[in-house]
């Protein structure tokens, strides 16, 4: 085989297939295959014009040696064991200084390994968060790159020409090296899960306390799209909202099971936040909330056995259901941040948060006015690191907080959960209250385990002398 091909892609399921035609289409001569050999051809007809810069393999040895030097290898396949099995069958085929892109929803902590493993054999590992589904992976992705400066070098003209761009400017950044930019894909994951569950607290309050139908809140979310909450998602649940199902001409929402599923990404972002003592309360809730979904039986048992009681409450405004939301995205994305801060503290990654604010502007999922917001925070200076202490996000919450106050009031009232907007405000009013009541929890270690605690008056740790009850 002659060596011609810019990059190589294994995998042409969804995401390998679209990103292989990005590339191809922005100039590359992309080298293409696929487990199941069978799916090449197909491919490479349904390439049309593409496929002149398209070169399908069916072995593993022919699509390394169509590679030109030193080679660029992305992996678009199922994370975990396949990832492992093929980086065991490809190794032997490479040279030192050929780079393997592991582009799917990895555990950062096995890219943190692989990248350990690869780089005593000469091999270098990028772990490649990609986001925006099928069409970002087609017309522009936003890509958040994990790795070495050499695989950077390597990448970067591919990467900047096929991503998303905002005001120009490519949504893709180097952040850092080895696990860096899977970690960082999967706290956007995470918000991602606080804001669709914020945007459907919404519209279950609209639903089941003021009877709006589906149309009618599609409509609403659909004037809040130019507005403060102007986004990716806002768009999406304005159109589900207001589509209709063809067979039974009923709102489309209103006929699919309220049972949603997770792949792990949401998880992973709270495992890893505990790990390190950081909050990830609204991603919690969220992450929660799809796993309550999940047992549908039980809710519509207990509907009828559970009655909320003789409470009532005033609708809400619809203003103060927009100013809401807006308070609550702001401190899901500050829970988040705060977890990449510490993640960069643990791992030493020096992540820019501005920066990453900015590539998520465009092609992601996550892509909203909001972040425009963040990135100028992030460059300017507030007090210990905390986005929710920068000026102008302070001014944000605010004029928004109170109204999130009104809604949770309501919502308690009405017995319609809000779980993520509840867990946001709860951290807000923690984080703004300088006397907490943790006191009292090191007073009871203290007493029932002897494990000391700090005082205020002097330093080193002390125990308590505790009367007992008569």
């Amino acid at each position: 085989m002659t060596a011609i091909a810019d990059i190589g892609v294994f995998g042409l399921g969804t995401m390998g297939s679209a990103l292989a035609l990005n590339l191809a289409q922005s100039g590359f001569t992309v080298a293409v295959s696929n487990r199941e050999a069978e799916w090449i051809d197909p491919f490479l007809v349904e390439a049309g014009p593409l496929a002149d810069r398209l070169v399908g393999t069916s072995t593993l040895a022919d699509f390394v040696a169509t590679l030109a030097t030193p080679r660029s290898i992305l992996f678009m396949i199922p994370s975990g064991a396949p990832m492992d099995a093929m980086i065991a069958q490809i190794t032997p085929l490479l040279e030192p200084g050929d780079t393997i892109i592991d582009g799917g929803n990895a555990d950062f902590n096995d890219t943190r390994r692989r990248s350990a493993a690869l780089t005593d054999k000469g091999l270098h590992f990028v772990g490649m968060g990609v986001s925006g589904g099928e069409e970002g992976a087609r017309h522009g992705p936003s890509m958040m790159v994990g790795g070495t400066d050499h695989s950077w070098t390597q990448l970067q003209p591919m990467l900047e020409a096929i991503a998303a761009r905002f005001e120009g400017e490519p949504c893709v950044a180097h952040l850092g090296p080895d696990g860096a930019g899977h970690f960082v894909k999967t706290v956007h994951n995470g918000i991602e899960y606080a804001d669709m569950q914020m945007i459907a607290e919404v519209y279950g309050l609209l639903r089941d306390g003021s009877g709006k139908s589906a149309p009618a809140i599609g409509a609403m979310f659909h004037g809040w799209r130019e507005g403060p909450l102007k986004s990716y998602l806002m768009d999406v649940s304005a159109t589900v909202l207001s589509s209709t199902d063809k067979d039974t001409g009923q709102p489309m929402v209103d006929v699919i099971r309220d049972r949603a599923g997770q792949k792990g990404t949401g998880r992973w972002t709270l495992i890893e936040a505990l790990k390190m003592g950081q909050s990830a309360s609204t991603i919690e809730a969220a992450v929660g909330a799809r796993g309550w979904s999940a047992e549908k039986d039980t809710r519509e048992a207990a509907e009828p056995m559970l009655p909320m009681g003789a409470l009532t409450a005033q609708m809400p405004s619809d203003a103060d259901l927009e100013l809401a939301l807006l308070a609550g995205r702001i401190l899901s994305h500050a829970q988040g941040f705060r977890i990449l801060s510490a993640a960069s503290e643990e791992f030493d990654w020096q992540l820019d948060l501005a920066r990453i604010s900015e590539i998520w502007r465009a092609g992601c999922i996550i892509r909203s006015a909001l972040l425009d917001d963040l990135a100028s925070a992030f460059r300017g200076d507030f007090p210990q690191g905390h986005l929710i202490l920068a000026p102008a996000i302070r001014l944000q919450l605010q004029a928004a907080i109170p109204a999130l106050r009104r809604v949770l009031v309501a919502a308690v009232s009405m017995g319609v959960a809000l779980p993520a907007l509840s867990a946001g405000l709860a951290w807000y009013d923690t984080m703004r209250r300088g006397r907490g009541t943790a006191n009292l929890i090191q007073a009871q270690r203290d007493f029932f385990g002897h494990h000391g605690f700090e005082r205020q008056d002097v330093a080193g740790i002390h125990h308590g002398t505790w009367k007992a009850l008569g």
